[in-house]
């Protein structure tokens, strides 16, 4: 069912006909003909929505929204009346209404205005729930969330941590990759070791190596003293080597020694000297396509992922978004000394609609953004970043203006794939995945739409 609607209307006819018509829509409905009776109603049982006339025998319908605005403020109302003018739905909308309809009533227009506002009270309570369990949400070490998406990941996080096998954290670009990989050391029978990072897309090639492996004096140019190397750094613990994919292929084939040996040899240096490390690599890169196209050694892919994580990315994660926001508010708020409390059920709707291609980080500065602007207790959409509050869903559609242009299946098929290829952010790997087809039938597919 779509969702309950209690309705309060004299004309019994009236009541009679949203009864058959909502019905069929798939809402439940019940009727009061006076609004004393309507509102003992609302008060005594639950229901989604009220629609109320606006002129009943014994009260008035804007004076029914002001009582539930201030006894049920969680009970969206939407009036009806035959008298529609701006006067009165500006009034309506004062009073607390949710929304206005005038009669006669279109019932698809009726059932589309009752279904976002079934809509928007589930928010409101959803958003409700989630400030109540934020103090104590689930959680693996400082990842958050109640999805499904990230109880799956808690549970494959839990398994691994405790595996000496090399571990290929995977996912977009601010979605948790170095968190995750802080987690699962933390978790380990290392934790008591150290965990040493290093951005392997920071520096250049010769200096990677150097960092890596380490180097004698002398070496090179400005080599004034020996360096261990961040494997020596790291023995007995783990290193995370962030952004893997950038790794020079002149230099993979040395990583890759050092990963099957357990030893490295220092720049400069002629004594192998063993680490004891448990790798974890992160990259944002689609490494698949990498080593098919050559950029990537295949040995040192496979050497990586004994075991890999695919980090969900932030619009899959459903109304975790607004667990985090909670979070992050809390902290803001805090660091710049602002009675901030959460947030209103326009910015829920605004931050569950928005995509999110920079992630947990993305989110994270828009709500720091928030925080500074705010002037209430509660964001509002005003605080929010620009792109956020004008942004709308990018439906795929089969014409660019005439919704009736006919097109082949080949066309059809040609224009889903390079939209889901967009949403992956180019991960063909990816694309093949949601596609449910093999990533060779995906790269022919997409050379031959370059050749065209």
């Amino acid at each position: 069912m779509r969702g309950s609607i209690l309705v309060i209307e004299d004309d019994q006819d009236m009541c009679e006909l949203l009864i058959a018509g909502l019905g069929r829509r798939d809402f439940t409905v019940s009727t009061y003909t006076s609004g004393k009776a309507g509102l003992a109603a609302v008060y005594a049982r639950s229901a989604d929505v009220v629609l109320a006339d606006i002129n009943l025998p014994d009260m008035n319908g804007l004076d029914i929204c002001k009582a539930i605005a201030t006894d049920s403020p969680d009970i969206p109302v939407v009036i009806m009346t035959a008298f529609g003018s701006m006067d009165t739905a500006i009034a309506a909308i004062r009073s607390g209404a949710y929304d206005f309809v005038t009669k006669p009533l279109d019932m698809d227009i009726l059932a589309m205005s009752l279904d976002r506002a079934v809509r928007y009270r589930n928010l409101q309570q959803k958003v409700k729930m989630l400030s109540d369990a934020a103090m104590e949400p689930r959680r693996f070490e400082n990842l958050l969330g109640e999805s499904p998406v990230m109880e799956e990941l808690f549970s494959q996080l839990s398994r691994i941590a405790d595996s000496e096998a090399s571990l290929l954290i995977t996912g977009e670009s601010g979605s948790g990759k170095e968190l995750t990989a802080r987690a699962v050391h933390n978790h380990s029978r290392r934790k008591d070791n150290p965990l040493v990072t290093i951005n392997c897309a920071a520096m250049p090639g010769q200096l990677l190596e150097s960092e890596l492996f380490g180097h004698k004096k002398g070496a090179f140019t400005d080599a004034r003293t020996s360096t261990k190397g961040l494997f020596l750094e790291a023995d007995g613990g783990t290193l995370f080597l962030d952004e893997v994919g950038e790794i020079p292929l002149d230099l993979q084939p040395k990583l890759l020694r050092a990963l099957e040996e357990r030893c490295v040899r220092p720049v400069g240096g002629a004594t192998e000297l063993p680490f004891d490390v448990r790798i974890i690599a992160a990259t944002n890169r689609d490494l698949e396509s990498a080593v098919e196209d050559g950029l990537f050694r295949e040995d040192l892919f496979y050497r990586l992922n004994v075991i890999q994580i695919e980090m969900p990315p932030l619009r899959s994660r459903g109304t975790d978004i607004l667990l985090l926001a909670g979070k992050f508010i809390e902290h803001f708020a805090a660091r710049q000394n602002k009675a901030v409390t959460g947030l209103a059920t326009g910015v829920a709707e605004k931050l569950l609609e928005y995509s999110w291609p920079g992630n947990v980080r993305e989110l994270r500065n828009a709500i720091e953004h928030a925080v500074a602007l705010t002037r209430f207790d509660k964001l509002v959409i005003d605080d929010l970043p620009e792109k956020i509050r004008i942004f709308r869903n990018d439906y795929i559609v089969v014409g660019d203006q005439d919704p009736m242009e006919l097109i082949s299946m080949e066309e059809m098929e040609r224009r889903y794939i390079l939209h889901v290829l967009k949403s992956t952010g180019g991960n063909r790997t990816l694309t093949a995945r949601i596609l449910k087809v093999d990533r060779k039938t995906l790269y022919r597919k997409l050379q031959r739409y370059e050749e065209e």
